[in-house]
């Protein structure tokens, strides 16, 4: 019987100690917790969306929609291939997303203190 009553007692504070793990994830994965990133793609766009954005006079006014590129430094995808990433003191970034059935293309000089969207063009 002693053995029952360990293997009780086991399973209620496992029982105890699930409960608080799971209500303290569900605060932390909220609106309210942290955001954890770490593959290089998630990290880029985190940076870029915590400063402010400018955009350039080069970049055409039907793109200038603050709307259209918080999706795209939310569901973007980074193209390392294409990108300047070693460059001084701004690097530039080439992100991918699919917007309303286009496929566009941003190209955005990320500086230390502001974010610059340059470009934005439609991918074949």
């Amino acid at each position: 019987m002693a053995f029952l009553k360990r293997l009780g007692w086991y399973l209620v504070g496992l029982s105890i100690g699930l409960i608080f793990l799971v209500f303290f994830l569900k605060k932390k994965s909220g609106e309210e917790g942290f955001d954890f990133c770490y593959l290089p793609n998630c990290r880029v766009l985190k940076d870029m969306r915590s400063k402010p954005l400018v955009f350039s006079e080069s970049l055409p006014e039907q793109y200038q929609d603050t709307l259209m590129v918080q999706s795209f430094l939310k569901d973007g995808n980074v193209d390392f291939g294409k990108s300047d990433t070693k460059s001084e003191p701004c690097k530039t970034y080439y992100i991918s997303h699919e917007y309303k059935g286009r496929e566009l293309e941003l190209k955005a000089k990320n500086c230390e203190d502001v974010v610059t969207l340059q470009n934005m063009e439609e991918i074949d």
